[in-house]
């Protein structure tokens, strides 16, 4: 797979956590710059990479390392996982390369596991990015779907009835998502997932790449995509209000998976909170904002 999407080098790693699972991890970049951990969306896996500039990282300064969540690629399930229990994986993650502070970032369903991050690790957290992230199900005063597209909506109502209707949903998505992949499709969301103009650019755009990643998270099945919407749908396990590390929240005001809405709410209720808005933007962003996240990764803004 990694020759025919064009994956770059990097290195590959997999670690024992404590409770005796297999957490997969890719390093990107830099091997001496600022360690940053990246959290991959839902779905997704560690293959993450930009197209234009596949060396990105280095140019930035930056050490990357990605992993795939439970129950996708290469990573062990762990059932019934909470948003809150990534942060132990996260200290594997960080002990085992001796990153004693580091930055973090994440977008769409990576975004509340690099809250709960940013809330819980204070002491080894630098900064957080947090992109186009889902709010928390229970959060007040926020209509949880409204402006979803109706893919999104039937599966988060889907997560809100347990786990086998969920699978009923989520499963004949991944074989639509694979085939479309496969055959060079850019609409690989499936019919249900109306996409802003701006965001089918994207998408077209970063076709090989989004085969790469996808499709190295789901082809072993869809346990860390089930386990990441149930996790949604029900507390997180931590306040994002108790976050206490320099945060940017970035989203674009034409998303139509996780509507604006739920950034405006994240920035109102994140402790000071930067909050990056782009009028013209959807859910998969643009090059000027990647270049202005790894800038402010870097510490270079």
């Amino acid at each position: 797979m990694n020759s025919r999407f064009g994956v770059p080098k990097h290195q590959e790693h997999r670690l024992a956590t404590p409770d005796g699972r297999t957490i997969a991890v890719a390093e990107w970049g830099d091997p001496k710059g600022r360690p940053v951990i990246g959290f991959h969306g839902t779905p997704g896996s560690r293959i993450g990479y930009w197209t234009p500039e596949p060396e990105i990282w280095t140019r930035f300064g930056l050490r990357r390392f990605t992993f795939d969540r439970p129950g996708y690629g290469e990573s062990t399930r762990l059932p019934g996982r909470s948003v809150a229990d990534v942060v132990p994986d996260v200290v594997t993650i960080a002990d085992a390369f001796g990153m004693r502070r580091f930055a973090i970032s994440g977008g769409s369903g990576g975004g509340p596991h690099v809250l709960a991050c940013a809330a819980m690790l204070p002491d080894r957290v630098a900064r957080a990015l947090v992109s186009v992230s889902v709010a928390p199900v229970d959060a007040e005063g926020l209509d949880f779907t409204a402006g979803m597209n109706d893919g999104n909506v039937r599966e988060f109502g889907a997560a809100l009835e347990g786990e086998a209707a969920l699978r009923a949903v989520v499963e004949p998505e991944r074989r639509t998502m694979i085939e479309r992949l496969m055959s060079g499709r850019s609409d690989f969301l499936g019919d249900a997932y109306e996409m802003p103009e701006a965001d089918r650019i994207e998408m077209a755009r970063h076709q090989a790449a989004s085969a790469a990643h996808l499709l190295t998270g789901i082809a072993p099945g869809i346990d860390g995509w089930v386990d990441d919407d149930l996790a949604f749908a029900k507390p997180w396990g931590f306040d994002v209000a108790s976050c206490r590390v320099p945060i940017v929240i970035s989203y674009g005001r034409q998303d139509q998976l996780v509507p604006s809405a739920h950034g405006d709410w994240l920035a109102a209720h994140v402790p000071d909170a930067v909050a990056w808005v782009d009028d013209g933007t959807g859910h998969m962003g643009n090059d000027a904002q990647v270049e202005r996240d790894l800038a402010w990764l870097a510490g270079r803004t």
